[in-house]
């Protein structure tokens, strides 16, 4: 085992921080961008991820960042690169390695993500641009007769050879199995998929001799499907959640990283938070949203750099809210106190 690597996996889920996922493709960026009327251009984007990255006082709650590949490759207002800021800032920078989510053949609705053809040789040019750790996200559906044991497998098995190969590469890698919210399915239905898949995910990871103590895993929580019409209460997302975590991720995983998944902000806090109080599992439990931790601070932001300051506070307010939940102390109330 790295010493190196499971110090690193460590302090990503120190306790009370967890990591932004700023790692968002040119066509997801563009949308969000569109949201506030800003055109998707290179600097757009860097002047937005510097915003977010020179937050002071962000280190104190986030212990990492995860980028995409033109953003590592950036730098600050000043020509800092953007992993040295991160590391000054006390967070780790870290680089999402997959190609996305492809249709995966005889299997229609289905995906399979890619991304492993000459995945070492990539992994050795971000470490030398400065990252620390990597991310991979397979993504689940849940429909009618949907998802298939070969989708599950599949992609269980590609999330374990990236995983092999990150270590293999002096990166510690983030495995994210997403089971999706977005259809009309019952937190039952939610709660059967994600076992599975998880099971399938530690046996490939086994399989391809995957060291448990060089990795944190990211999962999406067991919850109603967003049109089922009946939604389970934030107490029972956090129960069955756990109870599913439990049966199936080896206490020698450090920590668990939840992804949001379309939850808005302050619910996806409020159940990390209970989880947290129901007292957790052998692992740490926090967080590592994209949205839920940026969608204030956009808006706030809109491309206009007066509003920096008033968007880096929402950012922080985020950011804080989410490090109590990981430590089981948010109370929605304190978000009120915020505003």
């Amino acid at each position: 085992m790295s010493q190196s690597l499971a110090a690193v996996a460590r302090a990503m889920v120190a306790r009370g921080k967890g990591i932004l996922a700023a790692d968002e493709s040119f066509g997801t960026i563009e949308k969000r961008f569109k949201s506030i009327n800003l055109e998707s251009t290179e600097e757009n984007r860097r002047a937005y991820r510097d915003m977010l990255f020179s937050t002071k006082g962000l280190g104190e709650y986030i212990s990492g960042v995860i980028l995409f590949d033109e953003t590592l490759r950036q730098k600050s207002a000043d020509g800092t690169p953007f992993p040295e800021l991160l590391e000054k800032n006390g967070m780790i920078p870290g680089i999402k390695v997959d190609a996305g989510a492809k249709p995966l053949a005889r299997c229609p609705g289905e995906t399979v993500t890619e991304g492993l053809d000459g995945l070492a040789k990539r992994c050795q040019e971000y470490v030398q641009l400065g990252a620390k750790f990597a991310k991979w996200r397979a993504v689940i559906d849940i429909g009618p007769g949907i998802p298939s044991s070969t989708c599950i497998h599949t992609n269980a098995h590609a999330l374990a050879r990236y995983a092999a190969i990150c270590q293999d590469n002096g990166l510690v890698p983030i495995v994210e199995p997403e089971v999706l919210m977005d259809g009309d399915h019952t937190i039952d239905r939610c709660e059967e998929v994600t076992l599975w898949v998880l099971e399938e995910v530690f046996e490939q990871l086994f399989k391809q001799r995957v060291v448990l103590e060089e990795m944190v895993l990211k999962p999406s929580m067991v919850i109603s499907g967003k049109k089922c019409p009946q939604q389970a209460s934030p107490r029972e997302v956090a129960e069955r959640t756990l109870q599913t975590l439990k049966r199936t991720v080896p206490a020698a995983v450090p920590g668990i990283a939840f992804l949001s998944g379309g939850q808005s902000d302050e619910i996806a806090t409020e159940h990390l938070s209970l989880m947290n109080q129901l007292g957790g599992g052998p692992w740490a439990l926090t967080f590592s949203y994209g949205r839920a931790l940026q969608a204030p601070a956009l808006k706030t932001w809109a491309g206009n750099a007066a509003n920096v300051a008033a968007a880096q506070a929402a950012l922080l307010h985020r950011a804080r809210m989410n490090s109590l939940a990981a430590k089981g102390e948010y109370k929605p109330e304190l978000e009120k106190k915020a505003a």
